[in-house]
């Protein structure tokens, strides 16, 4: 068995405050017991299916898509590449020419990590005037078998719009897509394993995750 050299934490925290897309539901955690009282803690987690880190099943955008429950795990963690868009600025688009840059290495990936570096700007205005993907790059990526891809910016598309080119795109082939992760400027080795495995959650379009990027000796 391989032995695990680093784990990078990929998640945003969960907490109140926790920034969410527009409209969203708000995260709210309450004290439910305590032991003192009632011989045990526990809380009361009132959260949206999108809250925090999360992935987007099918049905989150195409009414007879997957849920998130009856996904393949496959599809939650892999061998992946990330690419680097850091250089990026407020509402530009991450294009085709960037992505082929990264095709010499894009035989052995099963995900692709956007890094933009925009988790940086939680609680700022600027968090939702990230770096996107464009359409165009998204389709070259179906036809090149990435059925998961992932950003760290709470949109792969662009935020304030109504359109949501790549989500419908991927909802319609049966892919993947996680957002609002965090730290990909932290995985400093090569080919790193991704893990964002969601809850069980039956019948809902997607589920918080706790994400991570591992590397093995």
């Amino acid at each position: 068995m391989q032995k695990i050299k680093k784990i990078v934490d990929l998640s945003h925290e969960l907490k109140n405050g926790t920034v969410v897309y527009p409209g969203d539901p708000v995260v709210d955690i309450t004290v439910a017991t305590v032991k003192e009282k009632d011989g045990y803690n526990l809380s009361n987690v009132h959260i949206g299916s999108q809250s925090g880190s999360h992935v987007d099943a099918p049905y989150h955008f195409k009414n007879d898509g997957l849920t998130v429950d009856r996904m393949e795990l496959s599809y939650f963690m892999g061998n992946a590449l990330v690419i680097d868009a850091s250089d990026k600025g407020e509402f530009e688009e991450i294009t085709l020419e960037d992505v082929k840059k990264y095709d010499r290495q894009m035989g052995k990936a099963d995900i692709v990590l956007f890094r933009t570096d925009w988790y940086q700007y939680e609680g700022q205005d600027k968090f939702f005037r990230h770096p996107y993907l464009s359409a165009e790059a998204g389709a070259y990526l179906l036809d090149r078998g990435i059925q998961t891809l992932a950003i760290d910016a709470i949109n792969l598309d662009r935020t304030g719009g109504t359109k949501f080119p790549v989500h419908e795109m991927y909802a319609e082939a049966g892919g993947l897509i996680a957002e609002n992760l965090a730290h990909f400027d932290k995985i400093e080795f090569d080919e790193p394993f991704v893990i964002f495995l969601p809850l069980k959650l039956t019948g809902v379009d997607g589920s918080p995750v706790r994400a991570a990027a591992v590397s093995f000796e």
